[in-house]
């Protein structure tokens, strides 16, 4: 039995993510084993809940990942925990295009997790019970654990909400400012930019009912996941470098695990700061290089991986990583020299080009995916990337934006990169490892 609960919002920016990330810091620092995830695509919010809990979160997306992908990533990832704290995503009922796929309340199903709602009552008394019982009582396949009030103004505030109470209120976390993580253009800041994680579980451990909130989490079935696929304990086919600082944060653990078992050693790199390794490949993700654009044009790292690619090393790159493959990144303070290797120059804007899922088929032309490849996975970026006439493209989108047109996956070479994160299938990390490895080889 793996012990669960689902923590939900009735809406984005109700304070799910501080109330969640508030759980797990105070049941690891009751020395609990806290395996964490988050519902969705996104990069931030796990930084947050790995650098609280020592574990590494993991996406549960049921669009990327199918629903026996989310039941496998989540039986795997919990061998060994006490509990599984899961942190949903946008409202508990908001999934793909006003459906209920891939919603916090999906995922909940899935797992057959009990789900706990954070509501924001700032300036609400008696209404918040019209909320709750809206939510507990939409799906009815929904185990409904009780809710937990944030923002809550005064002892009298309470009072007041509390009048009347039929449903379970497991806690009632006051207003502060203390230990709020700032936002930037992509969302919160990561969590080794913000130290205010440790605050929440304070909180949380003197606000909430943490016994029944554990009590909840242990009244739920035995889970039945799909058989695991196993590792290999073969020798590495390759070594396969991966950009991985500040500059670079955005990849999915399932993709590295993935990669490992397609036989990849992986060897993790800054390109703000070290020398390209010895390797067989890279593996760009996104992030933030434009944040760094300027230390990034300076180091030596650029040079270095501009002469490989030249050579023939093989490069698949994702958003942050395609702007670091272009000729250069035009941001607010300037124009920054980038490795170059792609006939594209990057330039940032005010608002966001794209946000939302992908979904892809390989047309052809690169090394790095075969002809036909089905790939899907993720886009949320605030720049474009201007081509030159002779770009050439191996992705097209029945879903997504790209880089334009319908289209994505800019190649050159040994080259692939396009704004899509995809989210890897085994056969996807086979192929791409067995592609490295004949570059290796030629």
């Amino acid at each position: 039995m793996i012990p669960r609960i689902v923590v939900a919002g009735t809406h984005s920016g109700c304070g799910k993510t501080s109330i969640a990330g508030g759980i797990m810091a105070a049941l690891t620092a009751r020395g609990l084993r806290v395996q964490p995830f988050k519902v969705g695509p996104d990069f931030i919010d796990p930084s947050h809940h790995t650098a609280i809990c020592g574990r590494r979160s993991r996406n549960l997306d049921a669009y990327m990942m199918g629903e026996d992908g989310v039941r496998a990533t989540f039986a795997g990832a919990s061998e060994g925990a006490d509990i599984a704290v899961i942190e949903g995503v946008m409202g508990m009922y908001d999934g793909l295009d006003g459906s209920d796929t891939g919603s916090t309340a999906h995922i909940a199903r899935i797992l057959d997790a009990p789900v706990m709602l954070v509501c924001d009552v700032k300036g609400m008394s008696r209404s918040t019970h019209a909320l709750v019982s809206g939510f507990s009582r939409f799906d009815p396949h929904i185990r409904f654990a009780g809710a937990i009030c944030n923002r809550v103004g005064s002892p009298r505030h309470r009072a007041m909400i509390e009048e009347g109470q039929s449903l379970p209120f497991l806690g009632w976390v006051p207003v502060t400012v203390e230990g709020t993580v700032p936002s930037r253009h992509l969302g919160l800041r990561m969590a080794h930019e913000t130290g205010a994680v440790a605050h929440f579980g304070r909180l949380v451990e003197e606000h909430c009912d943490l016994d029944a909130i554990l009590a909840a989490s242990r009244d739920v079935a035995p889970f039945r996941a799909p058989a695991a696929v196993p590792l290999r304990h073969t020798t590495p086919a390759v070594r396969l470098g991966i950009a991985y600082d500040e500059a670079f944060c955005f990849y999915y653990q399932d993709n590295f695990d993935r990669l490992r078992r397609a036989g990849a050693e992986l060897c993790f790199f800054s390109p703000l700061s070290d020398r390209l390794p010895d390797v067989d490949g890279v593996y760009l993700g996104g992030g933030y290089p434009e944040l760094h654009a300027a230390a990034l044009s300076t180091a030596p790292c650029r040079s270095d991986l501009k002469r490989a690619v030249d050579g023939g090393l093989p490069v698949y790159a994702e958003c942050g990583g395609l702007a670091y493959l272009t000729a250069g990144i035009s941001t607010g303070e300037g124009d920054y020299p980038m490795v170059g290797c792609l006939p594209a120059r990057t330039v940032m804007q005010h608002r966001f080009a794209a946000l939302g899922y992908v979904d892809a088929v390989c047309t052809g032309g690169t090394s790095l995916m075969p002809q036909g490849m089905h790939l899907r996975g993720h886009e949320f970026h605030y720049s474009r990337c201007e081509c030159d006439p002779e770009a050439r493209f191996a992705l097209r989108l029945s879903r997504g934006t790209g880089i334009g047109g319908g289209k994505d996956g800019l190649y050159a070479g040994n080259v692939l990169a396009g704004y899509t994160h995809a989210y890897f299938t085994d056969t996807q990390a086979r192929s791409f490892v067995a592609a490295i490895s004949t570059a290796s080889r030629a």
